[in-house]
């Protein structure tokens, strides 16, 4: 019994070493983030000020045994740990608070998240709380709302910030496609910059209500109907269904239109092509991993009432019916790529953003080429990397890249 007492006692007291070691541990590593965070946050606040952007990173991984992710949203900040098997909650605490000691920021202010670094780690894109609060966040001359408790991310990529404004600046008189659009931002972007047409395309119903509400938020006139081209193909169908004139046809052929479709990537993809739908922007930032929950049930669905786009089922190889169930953007991209450069316009200089986050990718040139040589013969004029310079200043880190993005020219 007394040496009983004695290893408990021993064991006692390790464990309050241990505590205190740690104790002492995760308050030097405190410090090392705060002064890094504040460096960082003196360097970029006015710059960004002056530019109206709301939201920038101030620090992430930097250090190494600090595995932080931590962002700025005006008088917010989020702080977010890269989630491994031994993450303490306690510590992740204590560094999220001395940031925001270090920034004055309140500690209602303050929204501690983890981060799955892939996808066999668990969901990263299920809820994590149910606060429905949206709070209004600038970028330029745009508004975006934001969530900052109930996700992991927030509702806006703001390391594309760059890319964003490269499309606006040659979305002119076009058509763009924006493919897993999430909450919109390319697509208010392109209506911004005077895009003839706007196709946002995303299976989740709430990401494309959140994205409606950014569209309105910068007051810009969300489509419930039909493009104007789609009326004049469409016309006696349109005759019968909508009792729509041939004047007002022409009256709103010039019209900038803005649709809004709930459905798969690849769905979405082949009924475009099947009905002659084309495009001279698209922007493809895909999750590197997804899933469907309902692989019996998927069809094509629409949110608008669009003729072009009704509910259909689609006929589909086993191949393509997988790819509609599991995504994984390292082995699916060719086939992905091959569906969009289908419902590209040829001979026009038609351009794709092809983005990823995933951290190993490798893009597979050679397999895109051969699969598009047999149906579209040699569409691709060019590809070229433009990573460093659609990544913001303040996302830029030696230890990786938030994004990789290609420019594909058809």
């Amino acid at each position: 019994m007394v040496n009983k007492k004695c290893e408990y006692k021993h064991n006692k007291n390790e464990s309050v070493h241990k505590i205190d070691y740690d104790n002492k541990k995760y308050q030097n590593q405190a410090i090392m983030l705060s002064n890094k965070v504040k460096k960082q946050y003196k360097h970029f606040s006015k710059r960004y000020a002056k530019q109206n952007i709301d939201i920038f990173r101030l620090y992430d991984w930097d250090i190494p045994e600090i595995g932080v992710v931590v962002d700025w949203y005006a008088g917010h900040l989020v702080v977010a740990e890269y989630l491994k098997k031994n993450s303490d909650p306690y510590w992740l605490t204590i560094m999220a608070e001395a940031v925001a000691k270090t920034l004055d920021v309140k500690i209602e202010n303050l929204h501690i998240k983890q981060r799955h670094t892939g996808y066999k780690d668990g969901n990263r894109y299920e809820r994590i709380a149910h606060t429905d609060k949206k709070i209004v966040m600038s970028e330029r001359d745009f508004k975006f709302y934001i969530n900052l408790d109930d996700y992991v991310d927030t509702g806006l990529f703001s390391d594309h910030r760059n890319t964003r404004a490269m499309v606006r600046q040659m979305a002119q008189g076009k058509d763009f496609l924006n493919l897993y659009c999430y909450t919109g931002s390319f697509s208010c972007y392109a209506a911004k910059g005077g895009a003839k047409r706007t196709v946002s395309v995303d299976r989740s119903e709430s990401a494309i209500q959140w994205a409606k509400e950014n569209m309105e938020l910068n007051e810009i006139q969300v489509d419930s109907g039909f493009t104007a081209m789609e009326k004049i193909n469409d016309k006696n169908d349109i005759d019968s269904k909508f009792e729509i004139d041939n004047k007002e046809i022409q009256k709103e052929e010039w019209s900038q239109k803005n649709i809004f479709i709930k459905a798969h990537a690849f769905d979405f993809l082949e009924k475009a092509k099947k009905k002659g739908q084309v495009f001279d922007i698209a922007v493809v930032d895909p999750p590197s991993f997804s899933s469907s929950r309902e692989p019996n049930t998927r069809q094509f669905q629409n949110s608008s009432t669009s003729p072009n786009f009704e509910r259909e089922d689609l006929d589909t190889t086993r191949r393509e019916r997988d790819l509609k169930h599991h995504f994984d953007i390292a082995q699916d991209h060719p086939q992905l790529l091959k569906a969009v450069i289908e419902v590209m316009r040829k001979d026009s200089g038609s351009v794709i953003f092809f983005s990823t986050n995933h951290q190993n990718f490798q893009l597979k040139l050679d397999v895109v080429k051969f699969s598009l040589e047999e149906d579209c013969g040699n569409f691709i004029k060019e590809i070229k990397e433009i990573t460093s310079i659609t990544i913001p200043e303040d996302y830029k880190t030696p230890k990786k890249q938030i994004h990789r993005c290609w420019k594909i020219i058809v």
